[in-house]
């Protein structure tokens, strides 16, 4: 059955079973397997002779919660809502459908009119954590 070894392992399971049942020097050792005293050390010390796990000590989430999804969604519909000026179509006046209209030379940085509703929803948005947007700028 073979091993899974990360990609800088100098080691395998056996090399390191020989280290720790072996009464030679740090140095022999090293010398014998071709690695680093300190390796030697780090083996004769341990237990077992698995790699130990790496990571992050305790797991980060990345799934938003209910009202953080919520939120961000509301504010994509905002955004979209105020870059796409929307007219009514005239090929069909009995229709209540609502087309996007051609989109204005108006640069992008122009300020955008909005209510207190829209004020308190970009608060809300800017009050979530950087976590949610790492590529926010402040």
């Amino acid at each position: 059955m073979g091993q899974i070894l990360h990609g800088c392992a100098t080691t395998t399971e056996a090399v390191r079973r020989a280290i720790q049942h072996s009464q030679e020097s740090l140095r022999a050792l090293a010398k014998r397997y071709g690695i680093n005293q300190k390796t030697v050390a780090k083996w004769k010390e341990r237990e077992t002779v698995a790699d130990l796990p790496t990571g992050p000590k305790e797991a980060k989430s990345t799934v938003l919660s209910i009202e953080e999804e919520a939120i961000i969604v509301a504010a994509a519909y905002a955004t979209a809502a105020r870059r796409l000026p929307l007219c009514a179509p005239t090929n069909y006046p009995a229709s209540d459908a609502i087309i996007v209209a051609s989109l204005s030379p108006a640069p992008r940085h122009q300020p955008i009119a909005g209510g207190r509703r829209q004020q308190a929803l970009e608060e809300k948005v800017q009050g979530l954590s950087d976590r949610l947007f790492p590529h926010r700028h402040r």
